[in-house]
């Protein structure tokens, strides 16, 4: 295995003065490319309109229409947090309309991703007017075609990248269609919907339909929970408008203006809605939101998320909770099994450049999580595999920054078109599907695909810092700072650094969790820090290079400084920069 590097961000000191006037906070904030302290404050009313966002008209008159004419719009979402929120989202807006609107979301085990063919079957039975895709449509060739057919308007509204080809939709709306020039690139779907629904109440604004219907204009901004929420789930790149729409909508959930379902889902949780942090949605909200999709029927979830009283919010997060306490029991299990293919994979020497992972009881919900967990610890590109009720395979992978998973995908299809039945997906996770008989040849086309693209080296995971910190740098002040600097997330990530330590002590705690307590050479000064799902063998070395997060240590109404630690390794083995 491959020793990890620690490397240093770099930034302009002379810009570090000018954006804040904490010294750390500047620093940091200048080595994420921040330019100027106008981009550190986040208005709503900096978000990029909508004017060149294609399609974005079309499908407005389209819903607009619909709306007044009291067609029938049926909602197709998607089965992940995201798909949860922009379904919720649209369903919320299009009430408040007083549309005639209803959803469905597919069953990933009977109808898979996306707006399919079967799928498109079960809708027609509603007989819907208008097919409202989010998140999802926009690579579903044969679904749209039917649809079509069969005389229903389809408004598809997605993000994920579009093939070369686009379906035969009435309106798509896609900021990655090549031929979308609404600058920002990285909206999820719900996102994407959002500002779909914003131009249609905007429209329908400038018919008099509200004044008309004695109804109230809705307020856009109140659905903004809802979408943090998706697109912290979703881990697109926090670009600006990611970034704004991120922090407008924490800040409504930290103030208690939030709907009940989010409410529920944080008391279940067990986190304080009050101190909302982008990573209580990423690793405590969403997970409870996406196991409904993942064991069972993602309409639990909607209908958390469209809950008008807390008491039906508090009983549908609870059975979230449920689910959600099933898919961790089975995920464990999975995870020891991966983790015993590995044993088998190393006894032949260094692991081959991509990991490809498959047992027939897998649970086809859980793999993407599996092929996630393997690919953090041992740093490659990882697919999962389980067994449909049709004997085929649906595979899930997650890949690292040096490779885009779904070219990979491509190149495999390219050289072996009879290979893959079918697959999508982006840099960073797909999908696909393909035959039992086909998974050794599969694994043989990945490795070799993506060692060719490494160059032939082993993958080596870098960590990037932002430096070390002084003793009077590392107290309470400024991990309340780092918090409060947020959003952070994909492509804007939350302040770390690294520096050499000694363990004065140690002990486990929790679930293999190691407690400690840092001390840096030359200094007296001893900082509590604990590394999460690590044993750590302080005996191995005198001093320690480490990198961690400053972090706000919240026990029994008193708030302390820890260190978190990411990642840590005896000096002489480091990869130090």
């Amino acid at each position: 295995m491959s020793i990890d590097k620690v490397r240093r961000r770099s930034f302009d000191p002379q810009i570090a003065e000018t954006l804040h006037d904490k010294p750390l906070a500047g620093r940091v904030l200048a080595a994420r490319g921040i330019q100027h302290s106008k981009e550190v404050v986040l208005p709503s009313s900096e978000l990029p309109p909508p004017d060149k966002m294609a399609d974005f008209a079309t499908a407005v008159d389209l819903l607009s229409q619909a709306v007044q004419h009291k067609q029938s719009i049926l909602i197709v979402g998607d089965y992940d947090a995201d798909g949860a929120t922009s379904t919720a989202l649209a369903m919320l807006v299009l009430r408040a309309c007083n549309a005639d609107a209803n959803y469905l979301v597919p069953n990933r085990f009977e109808y898979g991703y996306g707006l399919s063919a079967e799928i498109v079957a079960v809708a027609l039975e509603s007989k819907p007017d208008v097919i409202l895709t989010v998140d999802n449509g926009i690579a579903s060739h044969e679904g749209v075609a039917k649809a079509v057919q069969a005389g229903v308007t389809v408004v598809v509204t997605d993000h994920h990248l579009p093939p070369e080809v686009l379906p035969q939709a009435h309106a798509m709306v896609n900021p990655n269609r090549n031929d979308c020039v609404f600058p920002s690139k990285h909206l999820c779907g719900v996102g994407v919907i959002f500002y779909v629904m914003t131009g249609l109440c905007r429209r329908l604004q400038q018919t008099a339909w509200f004044e008309s219907q004695n109804l109230p204009l809705p307020n856009m901004a109140s659905y903004l929970d809802l979408v943090a929420l998706g697109t912290v789930a979703d881990v697109v790149p926090l670009d600006k408008t990611n970034r704004i729409l991120v922090d407008q909508g924490v800040k409504r959930i930290r103030a208690d203006a939030t709907r009940p379902g989010i409410r529920a889902l944080f008391a279940v949780a067990g986190r304080k809605q009050h101190n909302c942090m982008t990573q209580d949605l990423g690793f405590f909200i969403a997970p409870r939101l996406n196991a409904a999709g993942r064991l069972a029927d993602m309409t639990v979830g909607v209908e958390c998320l469209l809950a008008t009283d807390i008491e039906r919010a508090t009983e549908l997060a609870a059975e979230l909770q449920r689910i959600n306490s099933a898919r961790r029991a089975i995920q464990d299990d999975m995870n020891a099994e991966a983790e015993l293919q590995i044993e088998k994979l190393q006894l032949n020497g260094e692991l081959p450049a991509a990991l490809v992972m498959y047992e027939p009881a897998w649970h086809e919900g859980v793999i993407g999580i599996v092929a996630g967990k393997i690919k953090e610890r041992f740093h490659r590109p990882v697919f999962a595999f389980a067994q449909t009720a049709d004997g085929s395979l649906k595979g899930s992978g997650r890949s690292i920054a040096e490779v885009h998973i779904r070219d990979v995908l491509m190149e495999v299809a390219a050289a072996r078109p009879d290979m893959l039945h079918k697959f999508g997906g982006h840099a960073m996770a797909a999908g696909l599907s393909l035959q039992t008989d086909l998974l050794q040849a599969f694994t043989d086309a990945v490795v070799a695909t993506v060692t060719s693209k490494l160059g032939g080296d082993a993958p080596q995971r870098e960590w990037l810092t932002d430096g070390a910190l002084e003793d009077e740098e590392l107290n309470l002040e400024n991990a309340q700072l780092m918090q409060f600097l947020q959003p952070w997330g994909q492509s804007f990530e939350a302040p770390s650094f690294d520096d050499v330590f000694c363990i004065e002590s140690v002990r486990i705690v929790g679930n293999n969790h190691s407690k400690m307590l840092l001390r840096r050479p030359n200094s007296r000064q001893k900082l509590p820090a604990i590394a999460f799902n690590r044993l750590i063998d302080s005996s191995q070395s005198e001093q320690w290079h480490a990198v961690y997060q400053l972090d706000v240590n919240d026990y029994n109404n008193s708030r302390s400084l820890q260190l978190v630690v990411q990642y840590i390794a005896p000096v002489q083995a480091t990869g130090r920069l």
